[in-house]
């Protein structure tokens, strides 16, 4: 069972609420921050994919437009100007309510940038947004990913590793306003021997996070790391546990399977939910 690949930041620290003696109107607010959490998670996982696949394809420059990389990384809609110094690139990357394969859709800049030097032994890709809406939901802040090629305890083979912090503004079409900060590392377990084919790539994703909602703050970290496959659209296992001034939850996403459904725990009580966009 599980949530959108986008969902992946997971923040579903969402589903911790303020205990309430009306416990429907409970349940209602739980399921109600659950969905704005998985939002939010959508555009975190959406923005990364668009800035790492901006970095492959400026640090493997024989990736052609007509390669199965550069198709995953933007939809037709969307534009792309570099800029070059002596030492750097810059990618604007402009949509106009540019649809994603998800069905996500996207409108406005996100900037891209790195050093020109690909051989360190870490990178860091900083990426930043200029009036950038994702679902018509308006996102501000900037982040930096540092990747590196190292061995772990999730994979003893040396293989890709992205670190990303998080400091971001969320502000939905209602008025409301959500920020998230905390720390995401996304391992790519298998297709690393294949950087040309997407289709391929799984990831394994760790970390934790804070965001903070109208009712108060939630500390979400991911307890068993969270499985991404690049031919699912949803997270397929992993477990979250999500802290708040009151409650406890648990948000497990079961044991493989290509489906938006995850079991939610809260102070105990088990309930099945369904996310979806």
């Amino acid at each position: 069972m599980k949530i959108k690949n986008l969902v992946l930041g997971l923040t579903l620290s969402t589903f911790i609420l303020s205990c309430s003696k009306d416990e429907s109107n409970s349940s209602s607010s739980e399921l109600s921050e659950a969905r704005v959490s998985a939002k939010i998670d959508m555009v975190t996982e959406d923005v990364a994919k668009i800035a790492e696949d901006q970095y492959a394809l400026q640090a493997n420059p024989g990736a052609g437009r007509n390669s199965e990389l550069e198709t995953q990384a933007l939809p037709p809609c969307a534009t792309v100007d570099i800029q070059l110094t002596a030492t750097s690139w810059i990618r604007t990357v402009t949509f106009d309510n540019c649809t994603l394969p998800n069905g996500n859709v996207i409108d406005g800049t996100i900037i891209v940038s790195g050093s020109l030097n690909f051989d360190t032994p870490s990178y860091t890709i900083i990426y930043s947004f200029v009036d950038f809406h994702h679902n018509d939901i308006l996102i501000e802040g900037n982040r930096n990913i540092v990747r590196s090629l190292q061995s772990t305890t999730t994979l003893a083979a040396v293989h890709p590793v992205a670190s990303m912090s998080i400091d971001m503004t969320v502000t939905f079409p209602n008025g409301n306003v959500y920020h998230r900060e905390g720390n995401r590392v996304r391992e790519m377990i298998e297709g690393f021997g294949t950087p040309m084919i997407w289709a391929d790539n799984v990831f394994s994703i760790s970390g934790s996070w804070t965001t903070t909602f109208p009712a108060g703050t939630r500390t979400s970290t991911i307890t068993t790391p969270l499985r991404v496959e690049a031919d699912c659209p949803h997270i397929v296992s992993g477990v979250v546990n999500i802290v708040g001034t009151n409650n406890t939850a648990t948000l497990d996403y079961g044991n493989g399977d290509c489906d938006n459904q995850a079991t939610l725990t809260v102070n105990g009580n088990t309930t099945t939910i369904n996310l979806g966009n």
